[in-house]
């Protein structure tokens, strides 16, 4: 067992050795793009989850990003096409690793989008910043994304807001407006996105002047909550803090009524797929909220005109909001290649960082000195199996 984990390993990092040797000795005009200068054409990497526990959310962003570049490519940017390579990273952090090593290194893409999930985009950010291609999360909201250790991660973007964000808006919103004074937090440990909303909520709801009674703990693809569950009734929270992602999240909270736990639920956006619905069911999830990026719901021109193309291309189906950033993705890639006027990804990093009042989808967009976007938050909430618009949080 040793042996095999060690030549695995050992592998890895001949493969990554490889792909920045090969980078090395690239000029920075054909470092990615095709290669070349001339070609017709601009290659992006999308490393999605396209398969496996979290594929609701890869899937969502695919749909966004593909509907953008179909329109982008109408007009193409600076004269060429926008050429999008796929990679399944199957919801697993090494494939994302692994999916990345393939886009430079043998695709030579100029820009890579993605992953939906924190752990899955984290994993790609040391070989993004190593080979000096700009990689850009839709939905990664963990705030290692794009600084680790105090130094920002170069090549790395994102076009969602932080956990730090969210997590203090969804305090705010339960102590304020649910005017709930104590809290149960249940994280899901094995989740960079999970733990780091979860710190976020709790030192904003302390500092509210609010009570953590009760902080439980599981681990991905658990499916038996009863037990956890039952301590947490036991504490009497007002409420309970759950960030974590649509498949444990429905059993959870069906389990939570099942066995009497009827207080107010709200998540971030991890809760945000269709599928929650099927697995928790409609009545369950009443009395539960989450923070998220847009709302379909909102007047906004911008939003409404998305919503509409979006339900014409995929045969009346409403976009979420992993569909929304991965919509905004495209174009937040496409305005920093016009800008750089190149396929250099070096040029594309550069221009991505000076992204300021970029009007999306999700919001207008300014990106702070870490590569993160100030925007807006907005809070939903389910009624009978349906998210409602309740309010919208500013920076």
């Amino acid at each position: 067992m040793y042996k095999k984990k060690m030549t695995g390993i050992i592998a890895s990092l001949m493969i990554v050795a490889g792909v920045m040797a090969g980078c090395s000795s690239s000029t920075s005009s054909n470092a990615g793009g095709n290669g070349g200068k001339d070609a017709s054409t601009i290659k992006i990497g999308a490393n999605l989850e396209l398969s496996g526990g979290t594929a609701s959310f890869g899937q969502s962003v695919d749909e966004g990003l593909q509907l953008a570049l179909e329109e982008i490519n109408k007009n193409g940017v600076n004269g060429k096409k926008l050429e999008l390579v796929k990679v399944d990273n199957k919801s697993d952090a090494a494939e994302a690793t692994n999916g990345t090593i393939k886009l430079i290194s043998q695709d030579k893409v100029s820009a890579i989008i993605g992953s939906a999930t924190s752990t899955n985009t984290i994993a790609q950010v040391q070989i993004a910043d190593d080979n000096k291609i700009p990689l850009l999360s839709p939905t990664a909201t963990n705030p290692a994304v794009t600084v680790k250790g105090g130094k920002v991660n170069d090549y790395v973007f994102r076009a969602c807001f932080i956990d730090p964000f969210q997590g203090t808006v969804a305090a705010n919103f339960a102590y304020k407006n649910l005017k709930v004074k104590t809290s149960a937090v249940l994280v899901d440990t094995a989740s960079d996105y999970s733990k780091g909303l979860s710190d976020a909520f709790k030192t904003a709801f302390k500092k509210n002047g609010g009570t953590i009674v009760s902080d439980e703990a599981y681990v991905a693809k658990d499916t038996d909550f009863h037990a956890t569950l039952t301590r947490i009734k036991s504490k009497h929270p007002d409420f309970v803090f759950l960030p974590g992602y649509y498949e444990e999240v429905g059993l959870i909270i069906k389990q939570a009524r099942e066995i009497g736990l009827n207080v107010p639920f709200m998540g971030g956006d991890g809760w945000d797929s269709p599928k929650l619905i099927d697995i928790a069911g409609s009545a369950p999830l009443n009395n539960t909220y989450l923070t998220n990026h847009y709302s379909a719901g909102d007047s906004d021109p911008k939003v409404q005109a998305f919503v509409k193309s979006f339900q014409t291309k995929y045969g009346g189906k409403s976009p979420d909001a992993f569909a929304a950033l991965g919509y905004d993705s495209g174009y937040f890639i496409a305005d920093a290649i016009k800008r750089a006027g190149s396929n250099d990804p070096q040029k594309i990093q550069k221009a991505l960082s000076e992204t300021k009042n970029l009007s999306l989808v999700s919001g207008k967009v300014t990106l702070d000195q870490n590569h993160d976007p100030i925007k807006s938050a907005v809070i939903l909430e389910y009624k009978d199996g349906k998210q409602t618009f309740n309010s919208k949080v500013n920076p």
